[in-house]
């Protein structure tokens, strides 16, 4: 069946809410280091072991929607991931908290089911515009996460947010279940055979691996920034409470409207050029970020040029990817979306490192050289890339 307007506003709402399930406890970090008596690296770990969660999920969960009916197991990842969220907002210690915060994100993988699913059910003359508003809806939940997040630490405590987001995650398994479509696998082996195909695409597709690797830099640079930031603003010269740097999302999510114009772009044009500008946008955020460390409008329009920059690449790649093979999309998205969500991991774990060596200073710097690693991948598969039929094949 082809997908309506009230079909692509649905699952861009569940999109958004579901992966908004990972960022919540950044603004907290502040909040749980001090209820556990825990250093700040600490309690980062949390959102560390929420993304390595994420990252597991997408192996060994998303690959399951080329072979299982889709629906259902969006509708049961889902449920599940509302009784991990319960189970955090109970958590007694840090370390319950973690084994949580992993169970989160291993179960909150459900926005990297519904984008193959709209892929699949999409005309392909409108697949760009169709996956840019989805994910307008996945970075404005990633990117408002982060204000209601502090908004509600700031006045009702860590532990009512994560009981307010089991509470959204059960409303949505009732959306899901009255209004998302039917979509059929199109794989027919076994759960082995499943999984040993990743490997054969990862080998068999060069742009695909040129994508997630691109991909991979840029979310290490997002983890990187996101985690620390909250280190910066609640420090001096800012002394901002969790409700405040929360806000900063909303700067981002100003930038993410932008993501259906990057997927029409890529329906009309070679989508790798988007790529190329979203990575000089992140350079560019990062040098307002080092000379703006004591300035809050700068660090504002740091915040809106490097996402931008990741809409452009990741909006462009994604498009890129699900116009390789029609009939292993989930596939091809599993080896895309744990490679980038891998990256946002050790970006995550590489900033509470370079926080504690060099503070602001340190990180501008380690956000540069992630984005320069992907810069030269970039460059140094340019020359063998060319469009075609809308897919940039490498020769």
């Amino acid at each position: 069946m082809a997908l309506s307007k009230w079909n692509i506003f649905i699952m861009a709402l569940c999109t958004g809410l579901i992966v908004a399930n990972i960022y919540y406890s950044q603004p907290l970090l502040i909040l749980i280091s001090e209820e556990f008596g825990v250093s700040e690296s600490n309690a980062g770990q949390v959102t560390f072991f929420t993304q390595i969660g994420y990252a597991l999920g997408l192996f060994f969960c998303v690959p399951l929607g080329d072979k299982l009916e889709r629906k259902g197991q969006i509708i049961g990842m889902t449920a599940f991931a509302s009784l991990a969220l319960i189970a955090s907002g109970f958590s007694k210690s840090i370390l319950m908290l973690k084994a949580t915060g992993l169970l989160i994100g291993f179960t909150s993988v459900v926005p990297q089911l519904i984008l193959p699913m709209a892929a699949h059910l999409s005309d392909p003359a409108r697949r760009g515009k169709i996956i840019g508003n989805i994910m307008s809806g996945l970075l404005v939940g990633i990117l408002l996460s982060r204000t209601l997040s502090g908004v509600v630490g700031a006045h009702l405590g860590w532990r009512a947010m994560f009981w307010i987001a089991g509470g959204i995650s059960l409303l949505l398994v009732v959306i899901m279940a009255v209004s998302f479509p039917q979509s059929r696998p199109t794989f027919s082996g076994s759960y082995g055979q499943l999984m040993a195909s990743l490997f054969t695409l990862v080998k068999e597709q060069p742009v695909l691996r040129e994508a997630s690797v691109i991909n991979a830099c840029s979310f290490a640079m997002f983890g990187l920034f996101w985690t620390t930031v909250v280190f910066l603003l609640s420090g001096s010269p800012f002394h901002y409470h969790s409700d405040v740097i929360g806000l900063m999302g909303l700067a981002a999510a100003a930038g993410a409207l932008g993501a259906p114009l990057i997927g029409q772009i890529a329906d009309k044009q070679n989508p790798r050029i988007a790529v190329g500008y979203g990575i000089i946008f992140l350079f560019a955020g990062f040098v307002l970020f080092y000379f703006s460390r004591a300035n809050i409008i700068g660090i504002i329009a740091g915040i809106v040029a490097i996402d931008l920059g990741l809409q452009g690449i990741h909006v462009s790649n994604q498009t890129r990817i699900y116009a390789l093979l029609p009939e292993a999309r989930n596939r091809l998205n599993t080896v895309f979306m744990t490679v980038s969500f891998i990256g946002t991991s050790l970006g995550s774990g590489i900033g509470l490192w370079v926080w504690s060596v060099g503070k602001w200073p340190a990180v501008c710097v380690a956000g540069v050289s992630l984005i320069t690693i992907a810069l030269l991948v970039y460059l140094l598969t340019y020359k063998k890339a060319s469009p075609v039929k809308g897919v940039v094949q490498e020769g």
